[in-house]
């Protein structure tokens, strides 16, 4: 296996630059995850590594070699697209051995690689069926094998999911996970599903129109984002992102309406400063339904009027309006809520956040 390192990679087409001298150091055996929005540069991040895209500049690495100038095939990496690109005339052996018979492998040296990751996969009782009498899974699960024959330095994995059914994505992110254990290789992988990225990744890399905006454990995004857009991106629903103004010790909004200034901000956030207030809506909740993370004085309780609910089973997802501006607040163990009902909502003012209003970066300490 191998390291990857970016230093200072750059793309153009023409006079466009879309990656903009980007640093990143994967380590030996590590899961990262490029994510990010439609156009943000990580697939395109993920083809010069592939050396399907030549670089504009900068160096990469892989295993501390400068691998720029190499063809694809001399960088010992496999990757998984989005689509199967499975050979609908062949089985599942052929199309899983096929690359290592183009290399020139004999057959007698093929097969026992077919058949053990073919075990890896539980893709055996499948070896002589055709892609065309496969689910969707499995064929995914094929187009997996076909890169784990190869036995590469590095896995490279193109938003592999994407076609994949809400159910089918669940199995199939166990399935990479449990891959990943099994071969302790090390993986970039390309998504533009938060939720992938969470559970599968070591650290997440989060892009932003060709520029990293934070690298971090799934914890460290989640909890302590370095911007509003990362706050905004990471999170199902999102963060509760409210434009205000700090005065006399309080986060004032639009309308007059007003929140306590938490006391994590108190010694550096001085009056007059326009921000973003931040809340997550695990930690915006009626009274008697969620759990705060600091102490009771850091919760205030403030009655809101409902707007909407969307019950989810366990949990209900509660609509307010407060300060000018609709929040979404997390109900557990939820009972029904009628329309225009008055709750009382706790603000987990611990967990809030503050971000510079024109910059976007985080105001924490």
């Amino acid at each position: 296996m191998a390291t990857v390192t970016l230093e200072k990679l750059v793309k153009r087409y023409g006079a466009l630059e879309v990656v903009h001298g980007i640093d990143l150091e994967v380590a030996d055996r590590e899961f990262i995850a490029l994510v990010g929005p439609s156009g943000c540069g990580k697939s395109t991040t993920l083809r010069m590594i592939a050396g399907l895209e030549p670089i504009s500049g900068g160096n990469l690495k892989i295993g501390g070699r400068i691998v720029n100038d190499l063809p694809p095939r001399a960088r010992n990496l496999a990757m998984v697209f989005q689509s199967y690109a499975l050979y609908p005339h062949m089985t599942v052996r052929e199309n899983m051995g096929f690359s290592l018979k183009i290399a020139g492998m004999k057959p007698e040296e093929i097969g026992p690689r077919v058949e053990e990751a073919a075990r890896t996969l539980d893709l055996t009782a499948l070896l002589d069926r055709r892609p065309s009498q496969l689910s969707g899974g499995q064929r995914q699960r094929v187009a997996m094998g076909r890169a784990i024959v190869r036995d590469p330095e590095v896995f490279l994995f193109d938003e592999p999911l994407s076609n994949l059914d809400a159910k089918l994505r669940t199995q199939m992110r166990t399935e990479i996970k449990k891959l990943h254990a099994k071969v302790q290789s090390t993986v970039i992988y390309v998504t533009h599903d938060q939720v992938e990225a969470m559970t599968l990744a070591d650290r997440i890399v989060i892009m932003r129109d060709g520029y990293i905006e934070q690298v971090g454990s799934p914890e460290e995004v989640f909890q302590r984002p370095n911007s509003k857009f990362v706050a905004g991106f990471i999170g199902s629903p999102p963060m509760n992102l409210k434009d205000a103004e700090i005065d006399g010790g309080r986060i004032v909004f639009a309308n007059g309406e007003s929140l306590p200034l938490p006391k994590q901000f108190a010694d550096h956030v001085s009056a007059g400063r326009k921000v973003t207030f931040g809340l997550r809506p695990d930690d915006l909740y009626p009274t008697g339904h969620g759990i705060h993370s600091g102490h009771e004085t850091d919760v205030h309780v403030q009655d809101l009027k409902v707007s909407i609910t969307e019950p989810l089973g366990n949990e209900t997802l509660v609509f307010s309006e407060f300060g000018g501006h609709e929040w979404v607040g997390r109900m557990l163990n939820p009972r029904p809520l009628k329309m225009g009902e008055m709750l009382g909502f706790c603000f987990d003012l611990s967990q809030a956040h503050l971000f510079d209003r024109d910059s976007g970066k985080t105001l924490r300490g």
